[in-house]
């Protein structure tokens, strides 16, 4: 073998063993300074022992000789491939326009009701002679400022005007409790569980490859069924009572589980409480309609000898309720990944939840059957010992010791009222400040500019009716069954939302049609003469109700009024 030959062989030796390690550029300038070592014929050699064109070669050995400094890069600024976007820059637009199709003007968008994968971009975009890859389109979107990113709840809906109002007062109210040393809880009913081997959301340690089996389907069992957790939060104690129910979430459940507190920790904890502000949502279980809860709360209040005022969360906005995040969220951190095979299982759960700020949890069972169904009639909520506060008094009340066969009702056919009763409801009465929002005079001057347009009103309506002019003199015949002054005080009273038309009707003496029928004549009157009638916030429901709120000894005469 010649030396020539020899040489080539240890080079191609050489450059089989390095050359795979090295980057483009790297290769070229470790052959570019072989062939420089070889001195005159070293590029063709090179070449062929490095099995490259010589003009890589010399390319090489051209930049040896530039005296660059490292670029840091594999190319020369400018070298390689086109990306897609700069050879056709129309291809960004053309994506925007799919990810964006309310933005960009394109509601017919092939995407608009598809996932938007950076897969299917890239194959819609090849349908549009824009050939591209996934992932040269999730490079373009992250450069455009896109992300994954999940739903973000924070459209709260439409907000009760009082939404704000109704925290203050609630505020106001169980500062005034906590300061006069009585219990404060939040309640609510956590989400129900299905008992058994069902898959619980959340991660535990487990030895590698061997997760916890469950079922693959999510049917109840027929004998396990559900389990309905029912909360008690002591605001003050930072403590939690947990009622585990195994049949309906009804409001004698709820009622029962505050019961089971009382008489298992509150009564302990405050032995000198004569009162007790609750807490809750405004639906469910514990909701501001539901009478269930209001009779089973009276009756509570008879046997523990309590005066339980209730102040419920306004609507929407349930996940503001302090049981939500002082509790419930705890319960489920501490069980997760963990299959809620039995009751028991649930009930221990719960009772081991603890924190670091001193959370404590007590756990029960209740087996208990608790019906659906239960109808509560108009007389048995009307004789509930119960005062509606003058703030928004649907969703705040007080339900005193009393036993609910022994409250007072209201006699409205009798002059004088028996000792312990409301007094008797006058039309005097009911054109209260309070109630019409306005002064007397403002009344006598609404009612004194709006009569003759009414009782002209009336009789173009009476004279289309007959289809000709009246035959007997103005005032014979029927009577009306509401005045012009009553048509006007009723319309007024139902503008302000405080009581209902049936209300109106037994207050009036007449049907709620007939209620309805003067506020269809007056309501334009009133849009007419541009007299607008502000709403209160006080919700009456019955005419006890009414006297309760009108009494001048009435404990409500403490509470602030919003109108």
């Amino acid at each position: 073998m010649s030396g020539l030959d020899g040489q080539r062989t240890a080079l191609a030796a050489k450059f089989g063993a390095i050359l795979p390690h090295l980057d483009e550029r790297q290769r070229r300038l470790l052959i570019g300074a072989e062939a420089q070592s070889l001195g005159h014929g070293g590029i063709r050699a090179v070449a062929r022992a490095a099995g490259v064109r010589e003009a890589t070669v010399s390319a090489g050995v051209r930049e040896l000789g530039s005296g660059e400094a490292p670029l840091g890069r594999v190319r020369r600024p400018g070298a390689g491939r086109k990306r897609v976007v700069d050879l056709n820059p129309a291809v960004r637009e053309a994506l925007l326009t799919l990810v964006e199709p309310d933005v960009r003007g394109d509601p017919m968008s092939p995407l608009r009701w598809t996932t938007k994968s950076t897969r299917k971009l890239a194959e819609q975009l090849t349908r549009q002679g824009y050939r591209i890859s996934a992932d040269t389109v999730g490079d373009l979107l992250r450069e455009e400022g896109f992300s994954l990113q999940s739903n973000a709840k924070t459209l709260e809906g439409k907000q009760h005007p009082d939404r704000d109002a109704q925290f203050h007062y609630l505020n106001e109210q169980a500062r005034d409790h906590q300061d006069d040393d009585a219990p404060v809880i939040s309640v609510d009913t956590k989400k129900k569980e299905l008992v058994g081997p069902f898959k619980n959301n959340g991660r535990e340690w487990e030895p590698r490859g061997e997760p916890v089996r469950v079922d693959t389907h999510d049917f109840p069992d027929r004998v396990l069924g559900r389990a309905v957790p029912y909360g008690i939060y002591d605001v003050a104690a930072n403590t939690g009572w947990v009622n585990v129910g195994t049949d309906h979430d009804t409001a004698a459940f709820a009622v029962e589980s505050i019961r089971r507190w009382w008489n298992g920790a509150g009564r302990a904890t405050y032995p000198t409480a004569g009162r007790l502000l609750i807490t809750a949502d405004a639906g469910g279980s514990n909701g501001y309609r539901t009478r269930t809860w209001k009779t089973e709360l009276a009756r509570f209040a008879a046997e523990a000898g309590l005066t339980i005022t209730v102040c419920h969360l306004p609507p929407g906005t349930s996940k503001w309720n302090r049981i939500e995040h002082r509790l419930f969220s705890h319960i489920t951190m501490n069980w997760r990944g963990r299959p809620l095979t039995s009751h028991e299982v649930i009930v221990e759960s719960i009772a081991a939840t603890t924190t670091k700020t001193g959370l404590t949890v007590h756990a029960e069972l209740d087996t208990n059957p608790y019906p659906t169904g239960i109808q509560v009639s108009d007389g048995e909520i009307a004789s509930l010992p119960i005062t509606r506060h003058r703030f928004h008094g649907d969703w705040n009340y007080t339900l005193h010791p009393q036993h609910p066969m022994d409250a007072a009702t209201t006699d409205s056919t009798s002059d004088q009222a028996p000792a312990g009763r409301p007094p008797r409801l006058t039309r005097r009465s009911l054109q209260d400040p309070e109630l019409t929002g306005m002064t007397r005079q403002q009344l006598s001057e609404l009612i004194d500019a709006l009569t003759p347009a009414l009782e002209a009103q009336r009789e173009h309506v009476l004279r289309t009716r007959r289809g000709h002019e009246r035959l007997v003199a103005p005032g014979t015949g029927a009577k009306a069954k509401l005045t012009p002054a009553d048509r006007i005080l009723v319309t007024v009273l139902h503008l302000r939302k405080l009581v209902t038309m049936d209300l109106l009707g037994q207050l009036f003496g007449v049907t709620a049609m007939t209620i309805s029928r003067a506020k269809q004549e007056v309501r334009p009157l009133l849009e007419a003469h541009d007299h607008h009638i502000n709403a209160s916030t006080a919700r009456l429901r019955t005419p006890a109700d009414v006297a309760t709120f009108l009494a001048p000894d009435s404990t409500q005469t403490k509470v602030k009024k919003t109108s």
